[in-house]
This record gives structure tokens, sequence and C-alpha cells, in this order.
């Protein structure tokens, strides 16, 4: 029993000690112009951007200084933005036109349009595929678009039917993906190449699965639940390897492989840190102090940093965006919050 309880205490004091190492805080703010709703933030590595969802504008900042060094206008209902840049090309889910605008990374400018299922939501590059992934979550399906077709446009490769909406989505490098359906609690296995679902996983105890990333190597996904839940899966057997508890309207989660740091962000102000200690057992480490209603966020893995899009005066009563579901309100000056040391 001695040896027991002295094998707990150290786990404890582990923990805590690399708590303290995180050094995480939030340490500015960005202002940025302009009112109106916010959903997905993506960081630009090679140009040390941040685009950043923002209504009907896409506002593109330096991530140093938070300066605003351009805009994409007239993307109605924005949600997320998707780089890739061995095509110099990037692309904004808009559920106001059910389209991925298709613009040049350089320049800022719009090239084109690529038609989308409905309400398209979640959009991510995956390089393993060699492909840009669109969530619709009205229609129930996942867009496909080779960003290499040709120089000039786009090619829509055709929908992949899912069963359920589809909500955020992670690959392995290798050419496989998975995607969450919110509303059927389900994780699916998915072949962009071949255009088809390999596996559909139930996950227990998991409701309304949105945010998902993954630790490539131990092949682990990490998915935020709707319930107040992180949940860690093996990503080829769908086993449930743990899970922790969260904040409420969870929407963002990533994951640092150098350091083996999950991050997931919740809408009512929270920033959880867990540390992969192997690839059976994890430690919930830093619980960071945000703002309510910075539901989402990007990780600047080399330098340390987390970018969360939220406004100020965001009431109690809620924890992101005004919406029919969760709230109408009028929300103040927006703002990027910078996670750091």
């Amino acid at each position: 029993m001695i040896r027991f309880r002295q094998l707990i205490l150290l786990v404890i004091l582990a923990a805590v000690a690399y708590a303290a190492e995180t050094g995480l805080k939030l340490s500015k703010k960005f202002p940025v112009p302009g009112e109106g709703t916010w959903d997905y933030i993506t960081y630009d590595a090679t140009g040390g951007r941040l685009f950043v969802a923002h209504q009907t504008t896409v506002n593109v900042l330096d991530a140093s200084s938070g300066k605003i060094v351009g805009e994409i206008p007239k993307t109605p209902g924005v949600h997320g933005i998707a780089l890739v840049p061995e095509a110099g090309k990037g692309y904004i889910s808009a559920d106001g036109i059910n389209s991925a605008i298709e613009f040049d990374l350089k320049t800022l400018k719009v090239v084109g349009h690529v038609p989308t299922g409905t309400k398209p939501d979640a959009i991510v590059y995956d390089e393993g595929s060699r492909r840009v992934l669109v969530s619709n979550g009205d229609s129930n399906d996942m867009t496909v678009i080779d960003p290499f077709a040709n120089p000039n446009n786009a090619r829509s490769v055709g929908p992949i039917a899912l069963g359920g909406a589809p909500e955020y989505i992670a690959g392995d490098g290798k050419g496989t993906v998975w995607v969450n359906l919110e509303d059927k609690n389900e994780t699916l296995m998915v072949d962009p190449k071949a255009m088809a679902v390999k596996k559909r996983f139930k996950l227990a105890g998991c409701d309304e699965p949105s945010s998902m990333a993954m630790d490539r190597e131990t092949r682990r996904l990490f998915i935020g639940c709707g319930n107040k839940k992180l949940l860690v899966l093996n990503a080829d057997s769908g086993a449930v390897v743990t899970t922790f508890p969260i904040g409420e309207h969870v929407d963002a989660t990533s994951f640092d492989p150098a350091k083996k740091l999950a991050y997931t962000s919740t809408g009512d102000g929270k920033l959880f840190v867990v540390h992969e200690d192997s690839a059976d057992k994890f430690t919930l480490v830093d619980t960071i102090a945000t703002q309510r209603g910075a539901k989402t966020h990007a990780l600047d893995a080399a330098g340390g940093r987390i970018f969360l899009p939220t406004a100020e005066g965001v009431p109690s009563t809620a924890t992101g965006p005004p919406s029919a579901k969760r709230g109408m309100y009028k929300p103040g000056p927006f703002v990027v919050l910078v996670v750091g040391k």
C-alpha cells in the first residue's frame, strides 16, 4: 500500500511539474477591425500569417505583430481556410454560397469557386492524398478537390457520401483521413483517393464529436466531444484509450508532435493541454484561461504559440458567436488572442 501511494504521489508531482514547465498563458490580443461572427483560424507557417474567418471576410494578419496585412472579401458564411503551399493556393469554405473559394496565396486574389455540398464547414488540405477536403454539414458528404488538376482552376473530384453530418478532419499523411460525424457520434476512416469510407467507429460516451487532431507516430486521435470530454482513440481499431474532462463547446484540437502535446479549446474560455506520455498513457498537464467565445484555435508549434479568435464582451451565457442554437447577442470588438510564454 505504501509503495502504491508513493507511486501515485510521484505521478501527481510529475504532472504538476510538467504543467509548471509549459508556462503558457494569455499573453497578447490582436484587435481586428469589423464586427460579426467567427469560426476557424489557420496559421500559415511558411508566410508567418494568420487567416481568420470573420463572417463575410477572411482577415489576414501578421502572426508576430497582429498587423492586418490583407483581406479576402466576399466570403459569405466563411467557416474555414485550407492552405496548399505546393500549389500556391488557398481555399475558403463559404456556406452562404455553398462553395470553396479558391485564392492565390501570394496576392490573396480570388481565382475561382468550386461547388461543394450544402453548408460547407471544416476544410483541410490532406498532404497524404494531395486533396482539399470539405465537410458539408447539411448534405452529409465530403467534397474532394484536386488543387493540382490544372494550373488555373481547381477541379472537384466529387463527393463522398458519409451518412451523417461531418465535422473536423485529420489525416495520417499517408493518404487516409478520419472525419467526425457530429449527429451519429461516429468517426469514419476515409480514403480520399478511392473516394470510399473504409471503417466506421462508434464513439462510446462521446456526444456530438467535433474537433480532432492526430499523432501520426502512435496513430492516436484526439477527439473533442460536445458532452465535455476529450477522447483519445486508436485510429486503426477504434478502441477508446482514455478520456479527459474538458469545457463547454469544444471546436478545435491540435497536436504538437515534437512536444507530444494536444491542445483543445472550448468556448467557455479554456485551453486544455494533454501530454502523451506513451501510446497508451496520457496526462492533463495544464488548463489555461483564455476568453469566452474562443472555441477554435491554430497552433504555431515552432513558435510555441496558440491563436484563438473571439470577440470582447461575449456574455457568460454564450460560448461562441451569436446563433439561434446558442443564443443571440451583439458581440463586441473582434480580437485574436495569443497564448504563449
